[in-house]
């Protein structure tokens, strides 16, 4: 298994990890979505702060609940990943630049939403922290793919 992954490129390494990130943060905000539209608090090792930002006036953005604008914009970026390799070459060359501007929105995002946990709510969600990490870490794959696209189209 290991030799197929090393025989793998960069850029196909890369999406593979993009991949799993998304579906690691799929998984966080399905969670939060579940626990939201069930009114159910959602585990927070023994602290208020998963529920208290759930409970919190900025839970939702014009109606649409937080962690339901999470799981689209996680499987945006996946579908994104998914179609690498399978579009024609001239939406090709745009998938690693839309990647990284749907990343760049997503990591300011969850920036804005840990400003509010830390400034105004004054709670910690350890689920909505670690969207924010997955988020970061997707980020900065996609400028990773983004410079190694660019590297190989200058070869060309």
């Amino acid at each position: 298994m290991r030799a197929r992954i090393l025989q793998l490129s960069a850029s196909q390494r890369t999406q593979w990890l993009l991949r799993i990130l998304c579906v690691l943060g799929i998984g966080v905000a399905g969670y939060l979505a579940w626990t939201y539209l069930a009114k159910v608090d959602p585990y927070c090792g023994g602290t208020r702060g998963c529920a208290d930002v759930q409970h919190s006036p900025y839970a939702d953005v014009a109606g649409i609940p937080v962690p339901v604008i999470g799981i689209a914009g996680y499987v945006f970026l996946l579908a994104l990943s998914l179609l690498r390799g399978r579009v024609g070459q001239e939406l090709e060359f745009y998938l690693p630049t839309l990647s990284f501007g749907a990343a760049l929105i997503g990591v300011l995002f969850s920036a804005y939403l840990t400003c509010l946990e830390a400034f105004v709510i004054r709670a910690w969600c350890y689920w909505c922290v670690a969207s924010a990490v997955i988020m970061t870490a997707v980020w900065v794959l996609c400028i990773v793919d983004l410079k190694i696209e660019t590297d190989a189209n200058d070869e060309l």
